[in-house]
């Protein structure tokens, strides 16, 4: 069911027409046109009840999010867009459509094309009101067992939570208006939150631009006016921190999607001479804390979030989280509003910003037919800010390193391809078909010792 919620909240936190709601190829975007374009797109939106909304333009994914809750529709944010995802996303939803703006459809469901123009038929500049209840988007996590685990997204939560963050950033009656400019994709819950409906229902700015490399960042930075804030991940901040380029001005830099080190996060610091502030959340809860890693380790809960501990774990609940939720990490409270992080629990991994489990993994990799047996192993970080790659070990004498990998494509998302994977006759399982982790250990030190030789 969802949350009661009678309010009534505005789509947009701009309170004049004229207003700066998005730079798009160097243009401002007012709030006015993007009404229009609101407006326009939901106009033309075939008569189906959920899209999938991959737009890689910043802007045409927020034009497409608030076609569609205006209209009435509910968009859908996988956490990968595999064939696999897509099928299972199709099964969940059938009368889903794909939104995108690239040349041709990435993915075979039924599609709408961004347009390259809209008609000017007049713009309706009332700011549209939005039910709390409504639900405006499903945004799914991969479970245990391989299938999309949805999550519901109402309108008063979001808004509740946006506005959280924007009081803990001293964003919320900022005299002047900033620009968000976001390496991270806006279908990703960070994104979603920190890029999108930040700028939208707080009356500041973002970037349409979605910059992955060193100069691609610093470019998109540039091109946007003063104050600027720059939405990051560890593994960008540390290939731009590395880049040696001379670092535009930036009021604030926001990371997500894995803890910093004190000591990058310092170094990013003293380069971008403004504080970096960590966000931690999860696709279920949303944003919940932040921290300044410089300053002190623990994490500091938003006002009304608090912390319960059950003989089941640690969950938390509060604020716009309308129903205590489990946390997947390892927790340890420091007073009323304050935890310290001791890393994932269970099988949980991140890479490059995307989540998975290990368990997941493994259903997809023994699914594969002619997978007689299979496992992937997380090896421990070897170097902070350096990307860590899957090992795999498989029993599969009928299939080729090859098909292997092209079956693995289609089941997960490319950046938990394992590398190196590794062919063997047996895993080393105990009597109740355990993997322990020293004896899993030696055979893959073991193959690639024999691989070396």
């Amino acid at each position: 069911m969802p949350p009661l919620d009678t309010q009534t909240l505005p789509l947009v936190g701009h309170a004049h027409a004229d207003q700066v709601i998005a730079w798009y190829h160097g243009n401002p975007i007012s709030r006015s046109r993007f009404l229009g374009d609101v407006q326009a797109l939901a106009r033309q939106f075939p008569a189906r009840q959920h899209l999938l909304n991959m737009c890689s333009d910043r802007y045409h994914f927020t034009v497409g999010l608030a076609a569609a809750i205006v209209s009435g529709k509910t968009s859908l944010l996988p956490s990968t867009h595999t064939p696999e995802m897509v099928r299972q996303i199709q099964a969940f939803a059938p009368d889903t459509f794909c939104l995108h703006d690239s040349p041709v459809c990435p993915v075979a469901l039924p599609e709408f094309s961004y347009p390259a123009s809209f008609e000017s038929t007049g713009v309706d500049e009332t700011v549209p009101q939005i039910d709390g209840a409504q639900r405006v988007a499903i945004v799914f996590t991969s479970g245990s067992t391989g299938k999309p685990v949805p999550h519901q997204k109402y309108w008063g939560e979001l808004v509740r939570s946006v506005k959280a963050e924007a009081e803990r950033l001293d964003l919320a009656a900022a005299s002047a208006s900033h620009t968000l400019v976001g390496t991270v994709p806006p279908q990703h819950m960070y994104g979603f939150e920190s890029t999108v409906l930040l700028a939208l229902l707080s009356g500041h700015a973002f970037s349409a631009a979605r910059p992955f490399y060193p100069a691609d960042i610093v470019a998109a930075l540039e091109a946007v006016p003063l104050p600027r804030i720059l939405v990051t991940t560890p593994v960008h901040l540390r290939l731009l921190l590395d880049a040696g380029l001379a670092m535009p001005t930036v009021a604030l830099a926001l990371s997500a999607t894995a803890p910093l080190s004190s000591a990058l996060a310092a170094l990013a610091e003293d380069r971008f001479n403004a504080p970096l502030l960590e966000i931690y959340g999860s696709t279920e809860t949303g944003m919940i804390a932040t921290r300044r890693p410089v300053q002190a380790p623990e994490w500091r809960l938003f006002s009304e979030i608090r912390l319960y501990s059950r003989t089941t774990g640690m969950y938390v609940a509060g604020g716009h989280v309308s129903t205590p939720i489990a946390l997947n990490d390892v927790i340890e409270p420091v007073g009323e509003d304050e935890f310290l992080l001791h890393g994932r629990s269970a099988d949980l991994i991140n890479i490059a910003g995307k989540r998975n489990s290990l368990a997941s993994l493994n259903h997809h990799l023994t699914a594969i037919p002619g997978v007689l047996d299979g496992v992937f192993f997380m090896p421990d970080d070897l170097a902070h800010g350096h990307t860590v790659r899957l090992i795999a070990c498989v029993v599969a004498p009928a299939l080729t390193p090859q098909q292997l990998i092209s079956a693995l494509r289609e089941r997960i998302d490319p950046v938990f391809l394992p590398r190196p994977l590794l062919f063997v006759e047996a895993l080393p399982r105990n009597g109740t078909g355990k993997l322990a982790r020293a004896a899993l250990e030696n055979l893959i030190h073991a193959q690639l010792g024999s691989l070396s030789a």
